[in-house]
């Protein structure tokens, strides 16, 4: 037994299949997408030469730091960090053609948690 399909329904059934790729295609159609940049590259990591470490100490409470100097080399560092402990507080610090100065006072660091210098910068 052939089913047969009557040509009516299949004229409606490609009609509406016609209908319905012309309207998903105008839809796409009108996607705008901005012109984008990409690209790949790599350069060096080197490191910066941290010379003079100097631990400034509380005036009034001498267990307490109340900053840490160094200079950095190259002096070029824009930003630059300093940790006195493994998972301790990393404190801001400023730079000035090298002379690098880092207040430890918030939160208060002091000499019996100071257990290790870690110093980062970045250009």
């Amino acid at each position: 037994m052939k089913f047969r399909f009557p040509r009516r329904r299949l004229a409606i059934f490609a009609v509406l299949a016609v209908a319905v790729a012309s309207g998903v295609f105008a839809y796409a159609a009108t996607n705008t997408v901005p012109a984008t940049t990409a690209g790949s590259g790599a350069a060096a990591i080197s490191g910066y030469t941290i010379t003079s470490v100097a631990y400034g100490l509380n005036a009034s409470t001498p267990t307490n730091l109340d900053s840490v100097s160094f200079t950095i080399a190259p002096t070029t560092a824009t930003t630059v960090k300093v940790q006195l402990a493994a998972a301790g507080t990393w404190y801001s610090c400023s730079n000035t053609a090298g002379a690098v100065s880092c207040a430890t006072t918030s939160p208060q660091a002091t000499v019996a948690a100071a257990t290790q210098l870690t110093v980062v910068a970045t250009q």
